[in-house]
């Protein structure tokens, strides 16, 4: 027997519609559950529906079946007769529209509390609610009406408490609206609601998804700076005011975990952060839960643009693939929860199980993201209309359209059934007999059986059209071999397989990844992290095997995976980015040092997952801007000194990427890694200038800047330079202390706070040091204060440096500290550096320096780029003395080595000379900037990673590394025979 379908017309005078028929488990309970209803309504002065009770007919005998059949209705009913009353005078749509007018205004009552507030939604909605459940029972609507009823009672509830929040947060001053009549309009914050509530598709007893934005420039924000802070505070109370369960009960379950990355995040984010989020981090899973997006509640226009500004990222133009492999795992899982035997009816989850509720909202959500981008029409939100869109344009047939249109709505009568017996947020069938009994009745079977055959058939319906879309995925192992990792016994044909790709320990490699499939490490633990591992495999194996060092490779990976907090989102990534997988390939195989780095602190790779990062080379404005977002999250000096640290590793990896696959050059790399240590180093000095005078004050009228020495100065610091620095600070003469709780003589004080910069920026912590720092370039070398005063640094200069300290200078550039101090520090250099320098004295004092060099740090051999003879050391000191005599043709000062070569003057440098000089530093600092960003030691030839070895030769633009080892040999001497005719036929 088929559910009889209700009349929509006759019944009862005063009863809108005649019920359909249902049948109590207990035909002399229900009698006894009217009987009572009966006697509450008579006591509580409601005739009329006592009347109605009494006789017989179709709406007693419907009610006594609700009453048998559902806990929820029963204990309703008895609380709230007159709910019942009032359906004798108005129709269920009229009284659900007066019920959501009420919740609109409930809001904007005067006078009206948190707890009065509270109080009327919990009374409101409860009676939406029975009336709702009353109405799909007893087939005065069918399921679609249902779910369109609860998401517009979601909407108005979640609307009221938005606009009473508005109206309050204006009351006490924290915001201006400008029209507290119609507080959202202007608010900026924006209410999305997701799932099933963004598709007006709510079930029963559901949650509800919201997240929440809101716009710093929006006019009711009196100062952006606490709008986090603001709008969080105003998520907690909503949630109050939603979901806490009172005397009254509770408004819905209001769930906030689908926002950004939700452990790490404030319960409210500015659209710009989101934004950023969304276009450079955001998953396939949340492009899916976007497609539901809508604004609910809050500033809706602002909502509308905030979801247009997302459309690039939701709709893509292209085919996305990777979207479908996130289903295979996430149905996979499913599958292995419940086998794949005979679908089991008891205890059948509805919603998560096979053939549920579920596939059929994958298999459309799947489709629009692949569609989507390039047909609008398929970017709906509602199941059933994007099922009938999905027809019009072919992607599935007319018959599987209407099949899964049959079977959501029924799956969905069936979820509504389990939840309205006692009205709990559950998708599971009985175990029970008389449980699955009760759902058969609710739905109109005439047993469970009956239901339980219809179920059955309902769920092989929808799993037969998903395994057509989602079933289909190519073997695991297909194009490398025989790949068997399971047991503890190695496959014969798997070992073979792993020396085919070129591992030469293969039982080892078994060992390692029968490791990852245990779940041993945080990032293998997920089933679903597991499954996108096992399908990422082959590639993996494939890109380490061609790495040509494919065990230690692996072995590295397998590090790195110790260390990761997750897995699904790289392993997806990987997955669907082959290239990506190649890089990480190279990494492990030819690059320790980058390597080590992503092992020790897996967050840096999490700067790939934005693939404008490798596009474009941020420049400084970019980065300063970035540091100080990244900086805002920090709680105190301890954690800003981490989170520095956190920024430039990720950065200082993300250049060293684009280095290794051919993105930038040498050149580029070292202006950046140099801006980088820039903006990081001078982040610091703010950070400790700070912190110091909350306990010392600060000295008044005191300026402080940093000078960069060395490559830091000339902005060539490579991946694992050290830094070079100096610290000036001049103040009033006048001024004999610091003005803090603790004074400070300004000597003690800048020598003190110096310290603290030296500690705050090399000393450990838990994320590493910023950078190893040298201040061994100050007046008096390391015999001399920490922190220098300009005007004993000037004294000092002009007075008493040697040729050396000249020769420094030629490359010293503030990097940090007080703007118009550093341009009267700059300024003072230029004239240092300009006045008189004997050319012969600087030429032999260069030479002897050298000799002293050669005999004290003798080179390891010609790899050893700096201190070979021919190497960079001479090319700096040629640069450095042409900066002292006059040899340059510059219209104003560079630090720069390759700058400074390329405009050697005609009587210091033949232009072929210049060539080769110019030829020579290029070489070297690209194979330089390579090794250092590979390498943590020294260069050995004999051992070098053949990895390594390709990236070398293809810095180079060499075919072989023995024409690279050639190439370099020639070059060195070339350096040197310049260096010896510039020099030391001029010293005689």
């Amino acid at each position: 027997m088929k559910p009889a379908s209700a009349a929509r017309t006759g019944g009862k005078p005063g009863w809108s519609w005649t019920p359909r028929r249902l049948v109590a488990l207990d035909s002399g309970q229900a009698e006894a559950e009217v009987a009572e209803i009966v006697g509450i309504a008579g006591e509580s002065g409601l005739p009329r529906l006592a009347a109605l009770l009494s006789e017989a007919g179709p709406v007693r005998d419907f009610l006594g079946a609700v009453f048998d059949l559902s806990d929820f209705m029963r204990d309703y009913a008895r609380r709230r007769p007159e709910v019942l009353e009032r359906l004798l005078d108005s129709t269920i749509p009229e009284r659900l529209s007066q019920i959501n007018e009420a919740i609109a205004a409930a809001a904007f009552r005067e006078g009206v509390g948190e707890t009065a507030l509270m109080a009327e939604l919990r009374a409101l909605k409860s009676e939406a609610h029975f009336l709702i459940a009353l109405g799909e029972l007893g087939g005065e609507s069918d399921t679609e009406a249902t779910v369109r009823r609860l998401s517009a009672l979601a909407d108005a509830c979640v609307g009221a408490a938005v606009n009473f929040l508005l109206r309050d947060s204006h009351a006490q001053g924290k915001l201006e609206l400008a029209d507290p009549t119609n507080p959202s309009n202007g608010s900026g914050w924006i209410v999305l609601g997701m799932g099933k509530l963004g598709a007006h598709e709510l079930n029963f007893s559901s949650d509800i998804d919201l997240i929440l934005f809101y716009d710093p420039e929006a006019p009711a924000i009196l100062d952006p700076q606490d709008g986090t802070e603001l709008f969080s505070r105003l998520a907690r109370r909503l949630v109050r005011i939603l979901q806490d369960r009172t005397g009254d009960g509770y408004v819905f379950r209001t769930d906030l975990r689908l926002r950004p990355d939700p452990g790490s995040t404030p319960l409210a984010i500015p659209v710009g952060a989101a934004l950023l989020y969304y276009e450079g981090r955001g998953q396939n899973w949340e492009r899916a839960a976007m497609i539901k997006a809508r604004p609910v509640a809050g500033d809706t226009e602002a909502g509308e643009v905030f979801l247009a500004e997302l459309r690039p990222y939701v709709w893509r133009k292209y085919m996305d693939y990777a979207a479908i492999a996130d289903v295979h795992s996430i149905k996979r899982q499913i599958h292995a929860h419940k086998g794949h035997g005979e679908i089991a009816v008891r205890g059948h989850n509805v919603k998560l199980g096979r053939g549920g509720i579920r596939e059929i909202e994958f298999f459309v959500q799947t489709q629009q993201l692949i569609a989507g981008g390039r047909f609008p029409d398929l970017r709906g939100r509602e199941t059933v209309a994007m099922l009938r869109a999905l027809a019009a344009h072919q992607w599935i047939t007319t018959e599987v359209c209407d099949a899964l249109i049959e079977q959501y709505w029924f799956l969905r009568r069936v979820e509504h059934a389990v939840q309205m017996v006692a009205d709990e947020q559950t998708h599971l069938l009985p175990e029970d007999d008389e449980g699955l009994a009760r759902i058969a009745h609710m739905l109109g079977f005439a047993d469970a059986e009956e239901f339980a055959t219809a179920f059955r058939k309902s769920l092989n319906t929808v799993e037969k059209h998903y395994a057509a879309l989602f079933e289909t995925a190519p073997q695991l192992s297909a194009g490398v071999g025989n790949l068997v990792f399971t047991g503890d016994v190695d496959d014969p044909d798997t070992l073979e397989t792993l020396r085919t790709l070129g591992f030469k320990r293969p039982s080892d490699i078994c060992r390692v990844i029968r490791g990852w499939h245990f779940g041993r490490y945080r990032a293998t633990r997920s089933a679903e992290a597991r499954e996108r591992l096992t399908e990422l495999t082959p590639a993996l194996l494939r890109a380490f095997g061609e790495t040509r060092r494919a065990d230690k490779a692996l072995i590295r990976f397998d590090a790195f995976l110790q260390g990761l907090p997750a897995g699904v989102q790289l392993f997806s990534l990987l997955q669907s980015n082959p290239g990506l997988l190649k890089l990480l390939a190279t990494i492990m195989g030819a690059a320790p040092r980058l390597a080590d780095i992503i092992t020790r602190r897996p967050h840096v790779f999490d700067g790939l997952l934005d693939p404008a990062l490798l596009s474009e080379l941020p420049d400084k404005a970019y980065l300063s801007a970035r540091l100080e977002t990244f900086l805002a999250s920090a709680g105190n000096y301890e954690e800003t000194l981490d989170q520095l640290r956190i920024f430039n590793a990720e950065h200082k990896f993300l250049i060293g990427v684009r280095l290794l696959t051919g993105g930038i050059d040498a050149t580029r790399a070292g202006r950046a890694f140099s801006d980088l240590a820039d903006i990081t180093i001078g982040a610091a000095l703010d950070t400790v200038t700070d912190e110091f005078a909350l306990r010392h004050g600060r000295v008044p009228g005191a300026k402080v800047a940093i000078l960069g020495m060395g490559k830091l100065g000339s902005r060539e610091l490579t991946a694992g330079s050290d830094v070079d620095l100096i610290l000036l600070y001049d103040h009033d003469e006048t001024v004999d202390e610091s003005d803090g709780a603790k004074r400070l003589a300004p000597s003690h004080y800048f020598a003190r706070l110096t310290q603290r910069l030296i500690a705050a920026v090399s000393a450990p912590t838990a994320e590493g040091v910023l950078y190893e720092l040298d201040l061994r370039l100050r007046p008096s070398g390391n015999k001399g204060p920490v922190a220098t005063h300009f005007g004993a640094f000037s004294k000092y200069q002009r007075s008493d440096a040697w040729t050396w300290e000249h020769m420094a200078l030629t490359r010293a550039r503030v990097v940090a500290g007080d703007a118009g101090f550093a341009k009267t520090i700059a300024a003072e250099i230029d004239d240092i550096l300009a006045l008189p320098h004997e050319r012969s004295k600087v030429i032999a004092d260069a030479v002897e320096m050298r000799v002293v060099l050669e005999e004290e740090k003798p080179p390891r051999d010609f790899w050893d780029l700096k201190l070979t003879p021919g190497g960079l050391i001479d090319l700096e000191f040629i640069a450095q003395v042409a900066m002292l005599t006059g040899g340059v043709m510059l219209g104003s000062r560079s630090t720069s080595t390759a700058d400074v070569l390329a405009h050697l003057s005609p009587d210091l440098a033949s232009p072929q000379a210049r060539q080769e000089l110019c030829e020579g530093y290029a070489l070297y600092s690209s194979l330089t900037q390579m090794i250092r960003l590979c390498l943590t030691g020294p260069f050995e030839r004999e051992s070098v990673p053949p990895g390594l070895s390709d990236l070398l030769i293809r810095a180079a633009d060499l075919p072989e590394f023995s024409v690279l080892e050639a190439h370099l040999k020639e070059t060195e001497k070339k350096v040197r025979k310049n260096f010896d005719l510039l020099f030391r036929a001029e010293r005689g």
